[in-house]
């Protein structure tokens, strides 16, 4: 009797299990676990309650019959029927023998060895059956996964053109408007790429701004004060000559010479500032043109520092330049590379102000610009004693819109733009950074032949 009620007891368990009722039957479930209970209970009663063994007994069998039943005549447990194959002999000679012994005795006695054979046989061929199912359903789990993954593996080596071929083939009419909507996607794109190029330009030109006006203000200053000093002079030298001291005017109209020479001078220099200012700021021609590298890196190294100093009036760092003289003019589209120039300038300025804050015993930030002829092409090098990049960002410094500095500090841009310019260029950025000690960009442009 307790092991009828424990194979009903396994059964139930095996199917709620193998089904997986909870998730995908749910009131099958919920009727299995009542008849779950009714085992237990059964079995509680079948050895703490005396002369409840008959009842007990018949009890077991009704349930065992009912789940027959059930997995006969219920479509949502048809996954379940080889466990009915498994049970039903068992069952249906435990309840012959029972009714057996209650009808006629003497039939029983005589079949009784028999009964018990056919009845162990069943059982073996229960627990048989209960491997083979178990080995079929894992079986049949692995195929499932086999299948799922050979489906998932045909899915990924389909390409992406395949898919959109095919689309096509069934789609044709979507196509047109799928066409146009990914035209105007890429009208939408170009216009915020230039728009963001332009941003980036202009945050840029707010930094020079500042620099300019400091820049310009020197040569203005020299020609504001040789300008007065020359018109005293042609006062005193009218003076000279109502005298008739005719040597006297002409060392006097000498110092006026050599004045607007110096005034001639200053004022190129402030048109050549002027002139860098609005080539940096207007839109690129694409026309490459002969430029002197030097004197650009110069330009843009001291218009960046008096910018920041603009900015900033706590901001100083020691900068330098260090530019071979045997370069010459190379072809290049100045605003573009002036561009990257100071961007890279300006980086190296706030790596090492951000190193500065830290508070470092002996530390003097510094930016050193120099550039150098190699045999077929010119590097230009930036390079600071700020705190490095560290190692796992140096992949991602030129993806778009990557930074480490403070959300509004920046876009993100500066490094990606500059890389996009000197590849276009012909060109290259090379990156030799050292975390805690420092960072040196080197850019390399093609030389003339």
């Amino acid at each position: 009797m307790i092991f009828d009620l424990i194979i009903t007891l396994a059964i139930v368990l095996y199917l709620r299990k193998s089904l997986e009722m909870a998730t995908k039957l749910p009131r099958w479930d919920k009727i299995f676990t009542y008849i779950l209970y009714t085992a237990i209970a059964l079995l509680v009663i079948e050895t703490a309650v005396p002369y409840s063994r008959s009842v007990a007994v018949w009890l077991s069998h009704l349930l065992m019959l009912y789940i027959i039943y059930l997995l006969y005549t219920e479509k949502e447990l048809a996954a379940a029927k080889q466990v009915l194959l498994a049970i039903a002999p068992y069952v249906i000679l435990s309840v012959f023998t029972d009714i057996a012994k209650l009808t006629d005795e003497d039939h029983y006695t005589a079949w009784k060895s028999f009964l018990q054979i056919a009845t162990t046989f069943s059982v073996v061929y229960m627990v048989v059956m209960a491997f083979v199912i178990n080995r079929q359903r894992k079986a049949l789990e692995r195929e499932k996964l086999k299948t799922k993954l050979e489906e998932s593996q045909k899915k990924e080596a389909i390409s992406l053109k395949d898919q959109l071929e095919v689309q096509v083939a069934e789609r044709t009419a979507e196509l047109t408007k799928q066409k146009e909507e990914l035209q105007q996607a890429l009208v939408e794109l170009k216009s915020t790429q230039a728009q963001l190029i332009h941003s980036e330009k202009m945050a840029s030109l707010g930094e020079l701004t500042a620099g300019i006006a400091h820049e310009i203000q020197n040569p203005l200053n020299f020609v504001n004060n040789f300008s007065e000093v020359s018109n005293e002079l042609i006062e005193e030298m009218n003076r000279e000559l109502d005298k008739g001291e005719i040597d006297e005017a002409r060392a006097i109209a000498s110092d006026i010479k050599q004045n607007l020479e110096k005034i001639n001078h200053h004022g190129k220099r402030a048109d050549s500032i002027v002139k860098g200012m609005l080539q940096h700021s207007r839109i690129s021609s694409g026309q490459k043109e002969l430029t002197d590298i030097n004197a650009l890196c110069d330009e843009y190294l001291r218009l960046s520092y008096h910018g920041l100093r603009a900015k900033d009036k706590t901001f100083n760092a020691k900068f330098e330049s260090d530019f071979d003289p045997n370069i010459g003019k190379t072809n290049i589209i100045p605003q573009d590379i002036g561009r990257v120039i100071l961007n890279m300038i300006n980086n190296a300025f706030y790596a090492v102000t951000e190193k500065k804050k830290q508070n470092i015993d002996g530390y003097e930030p510094a930016v050193i610009v120099g550039t150098k002829k190699l045999n077929n092409k010119i590097a230009i090098t930036i390079t600071d004693n700020g705190n490095g990049i560290p190692e796992q960002f140096k992949e991602k410094i030129f993806q778009p819109f990557f930074t480490t500095k403070p959300t509004g500090q920046g876009t993100g841009l500066g490094l990606s733009l500059s890389y996009d310019i000197i590849k276009a260029h012909g060109g290259n950025i090379k990156v030799d950074s050292t975390e805690g000690e420092g960072t040196s960009f080197i850019i390399e442009l093609p030389y003339p032949s």
